[in-house]
């Protein structure tokens, strides 16, 4: 790994770290803290999903045209400022807004990062960066909040602010270290499609919707994201806690797991996905799910004690984490393979739109999990299996060199290493 991508690394894992200290916390401010109650509470985890969903549309063209690094301070800039003005605001306006600029920042700068990614790695290395990437961001996010549940204290408004400004600051440190990287001259991305003379008219929006597999792509994704991250805090939540008597207390722990899961996992894991087909590695996760569902059904029925109900929800969350550390090394290098030359950011800012979709999506769940906890269960298993299925389907969509590369560089190496062993001519 390069001095550059060591310290896009690096920013990434603080800007974490500063995430993790205020997330957990946000709606007990709001409701609280600043006493709003849960109805504005909710109006501002809207806010900070509007501020995504209304700038990711416009962050590809400005990546692919401007560079990444300009993009990223820009967005660390927006969201400091945001996170800042969120820990001293009491009124509704205030806090909406503040919630709105800490939201834009906070997604502009996934694509932006992904890019710089792409940038500095091969596609020998680009699994395992983005791989440690996940990882470092989940150690980040669970140090964050494991610290910042010491510190916070909703008696001392003070406390919050203290957290606020943390993340503000780590969002500084992140342009400061960012704008220290040597970007090189020309991206590295080796394997990218060739621009298309027949599309280079019409805007990038319009040629990316005319690429089936990566509108595919989307479609899968938006599915994964529902499926998992849009449930943890809102749809399966309230499974948890209203059919299957979980406290909140054990709520913390299952969310501990996951991200447990993932930090011990996501080697140990990655060694067993990098060196087969992409396509059906998702596939594999789908399945995984389908057993975290249906384990998560099993502490809803109330047939076993309160511990067992328990240790399944906690197991739930574990198996999750577990697809999650799959799908990273899986889902970012394949959006990047599929970019056309120039669109990388593009279709990293077209993914990113589409998780942060199925994230303000995801409490649609919150009804039937708590309402009808059964069928809630029953519907995502079926997801799940569709996760499945999704990925089978996406794999004839994609080249050899797309679904699995590591196949495509074992069976070049050979011609390889004979061209480097020729000697050069006088």
């Amino acid at each position: 790994m390069g001095a550059a991508l060591r310290r896009i690394q690096a920013g990434n894992a603080l800007t974490a770290f500063g995430i993790g200290f205020t997330v957990p916390f946000l709606y007990i401010y709001v409701a609280q803290v600043r006493d709003l109650g849960s109805m504005w509470a909710t109006g501002a985890f809207i806010a900070f999903a509007l501020g995504a969903l209304v700038a990711l549309p416009f962050t590809g063209r400005v990546i692919d045209r401007r560079g990444p690094v300009p993009v990223v301070i820009g967005a660390a800039v927006a969201a400091s400022v945001g996170a800042l003005s969120l820990g001293l605001a009491t009124g509704v306006l205030p806090i909406l807004l503040s919630a709105l600029a800490l939201g834009a920042g906070q997604a502009v700068m996934q694509p932006a990062l992904a890019t710089m990614i792409v940038w500095c790695s091969t596609p020998a290395t680009r699994t395992r960066a983005f791989a440690l990437q996940f990882f470092m961001q989940n150690l980040g996010l669970g140090i964050g909040g494991l610290i910042g549940g010491q510190i916070v204290d909703e008696n001392r408004p003070g406390s919050f602010t203290l957290l606020f400004g943390i993340e503000a600051v780590m969002f500084l440190v992140l342009a400061g270290v960012i704008l220290s990287v040597k970007m090189p001259h020309a991206p590295a991305i080796k394997d990218a499609l060739p621009k298309d003379p027949a599309r280079s008219g019409g805007s990038g929006w319009k040629r990316l919707l005319k690429h089936g597999a990566m509108v595919q792509l989307c479609v899968l994704g938006f599915v994964l994201f529902f499926a998992c991250y849009g449930q943890f805090e809102s749809g399966l939540a309230a499974f948890g806690t209203e059919a299957a008597g979980i406290s909140p207390s054990t709520l913390g722990f299952a969310l501990a797991a996951n991200t447990g899961a993932i930090v011990v996992a996501q080697f140990v894991v990655l060694k067993l996905v990098e060196k087969r087909r992409r396509s059906r590695v998702i596939a594999l996760v789908g399945l995984i799910w389908t057993v975290a569902w249906v384990i998560a059904g099993f502490a809803g029925l109330g047939h076993g004690s309160a511990v067992m109900a328990a240790a399944a929800f906690i197991t739930t969350y574990a198996l999750f984490g577990i697809g999650e550390a799959m799908l990273s090394p899986t889902l970012a290098p394949l959006v990047a393979d599929l970019a056309p030359e120039g669109s990388v950011g593009q279709y990293n800012s077209a993914f990113a739109l589409v998780k942060q979709m199925a994230l303000a999506l995801g409490p649609l769940g919150v009804p039937l999990g708590a309402g009808l906890p059964m069928l809630y269960i029953g519907i995502f298993v079926a997801v799940s299996l569709g996760i499945a299925w999704l990925g089978l389907r996406l794999g004839k969509q994609l080249t050899a060199a797309q679904d699995h590369p590591w196949s495509v560089r074992a069976a070049q190496a050979p011609a390889v290493r004979r061209a480097e062993a020729e000697p050069v001519a006088a």
